[in-house]
């Protein structure tokens, strides 16, 4: 639940441009988190290189992947389905292989392949640069399996391929796996330890996107504010690190001011944060950049010390409060988006109103919500009872809903009559007449068309909103361009 997950991205089939030479035919679906969707740019880059175009129909597929979620049941059901389509079409299209890759190719490996029968192979993510070598066992009729996780392994030397982009905005991954053991949580056993990539290869991927004509990007991490570049190796392991590694060491606050600084006119981003890890100094980059976007994006979970307890977050309610108060100080324009689970084990309704109340006095921009679901392989799933009753989960979580659309109306209202910067990224979906874009704080602007462009900085006055969108006309076009 560290990640966010868009809902409208789910089950998209990613398409490249296709290579005269290559004579294989992929389809490949993403499901869950921005990570997963780097994860399949990072596939198709490798399988391109290896004789196969992508496509979009199904049934011409010579090789069918899936880039999997652990993280909600609702995305293990819907994977299901959809490996059974693929058998279905696998039935009439025999040279048809289908593979598991992703978080839950790591955790249900055995399942998949043995017990079920329903895949060919299974590719954990630090595995795909073993994919050739898998797809050759598979074509000698053999099952094929690397979930290895690994303790070097960042992808920092794959130039991803930009699959179904906009061409404005990009994601570059700059660390894999997590150290942090929140007990509802499923990511450190499936994409392993911590380790980060070495930030040139990092700057080197940012410049190549500045070449191709991108606008923005987002730094992409399950946890970005530990960040730790000191010649490679496990973030746990830096204390054995030689003081000559110690001494140049690179951390987030150092990597976000290189970003900003040798690209001042690329807007950057960055997601996940862990409240325990944000120091202050990332917050006075953030405020002296103006490249870098007002907004970040500060997973919560409950408002409650007892609960935060129970789920293993190391920073409590007042630690988090303590947090808020300096980035508000800091950065007076900045927009703070949560994550908030209702129903966690053993949650009574005083804790459910320590959820309410911190809201109350964070007021978020906008934010990711779910009832508690039980993940197969948790800490929480293996020594806690799921003991809220469903009603109880769900009447919790739409009272969060509910008070967090009041907050994100009182938010979008307040850029009422002010101009904000906006990088056109698409069409409207209301109207083919109007752009759409977002603000530095994340917050979707609509504006009409005139002779602006795709990848343009304009600057809109919002004349009015709704709770999630403002509406403006342009001024003109900023200094960014």
């Amino acid at each position: 639940m560290e990640k966010i997950i868009e809902e409208s991205k789910q089950g998209e089939s990613l398409v490249l441009e296709n290579k005269p030479e290559n004579t294989k035919k992929l389809f490949i679906e993403s499901y869950g988190c921005a990570m997963n969707f780097s994860d399949s740019e990072i596939v198709a880059s490798i399988l391109s290189s290896n004789g196969y175009n992508t496509t979009q129909i199904l049934e011409e597929a010579d090789l069918v992947l899936v880039n999997t979620c652990s993280i909600r049941d609702k995305a293990e059901q819907t994977i299901r389905k959809r490996l059974e389509k693929y058998n279905a079409v696998k039935r009439v299209n025999t040279k048809m292989k289908v593979g598991v890759l992703g978080c839950m190719a790591e955790r249900l490996k055995s399942q998949f392949l043995e017990e079920e029968k329903i895949v060919d192979l299974v590719v954990g993510p630090d595995a795909y640069k073993d994919l050739p070598n898998l797809l050759a066992e598979v074509e000698e009729g053999r099952d094929a399996i690397n979930v290895i996780l690994s303790k070097e392994e960042t992808y920092g030397d794959i130039s991803p391929v930009r699959l179904n982009s906009n061409g404005v905005s990009a994601f570059v991954s700059i660390t894999r796996g997590c150290d942090n053991m929140c007990t509802f949580c499923v990511v450190p056993f499936t994409r392993g330890r911590e380790r980060s990539r070495e930030p040139q290869s990092i700057m080197k991927e940012i410049q190549d996107l500045w070449d191709n004509g991108f606008k923005e990007i987002t730094l992409l991490g399950q946890n970005v504010d530990s960040y730790l570049w000191y010649g490679g190796g496990l973030k746990k392991d830096f204390t054995n690190a030689s003081e000559m590694q110690k001494a140049t060491a690179v951390d987030f606050d150092q990597l976000l001011e290189m970003a900003a600084v040798g690209f001042p006119k690329m807007r950057i981003r960055f997601s996940t944060s862990n409240p325990q890890d944000m120091h202050e100094s990332v917050l006075h980059v953030i405020a002296k950049h103006s490249n870098i976007c007002k907004h970040i994006h500060l997973p919560v979970q409950s408002g409650s010390d007892r609960i935060l307890k129970e789920m293993n977050r190391l920073h409590t309610r007042e630690e988090y409060m303590t947090l808020i108060d300096k980035i508000n100080s800091i950065i007076p324009d900045c927009s703070i988006t949560q994550d908030l689970i209702a129903g966690f084990p053993t949650e009574t309704e005083e804790d459910h109103q320590d959820t309410l109340s911190l809201m109350e006095y964070v007021k978020y921009s906008f934010g990711y919500m779910y009832a508690y679901s039980e993940r197969p392989g948790t800490l929480a799933e293996r020594k806690m009872e799921d003991d809220v009753p469903e009603p109880t989960k769900l009447r919790r979580l739409q009272e969060i809903v509910d008070l967090q659309r009041e907050h994100s109306a009182m938010r979008t209202q307040e850029f009422v009559g002010k101009t904000v910067e906006v990088l056109v990224e698409k069409a409207s979906k209301r109207s083919e007449k109007d752009w759409s874009g977002r603000n530095s704080q994340s917050i979707v602007v609509v504006f009409p068309k005139e002779g602006y462009k795709i990848g343009e900085f304009v600057n809109v006055k919002i004349t009015s909103c709704t709770s999630g969108t403002l509406i403006g006309e342009a001024v003109g076009l900023s200094e960014m361009n």
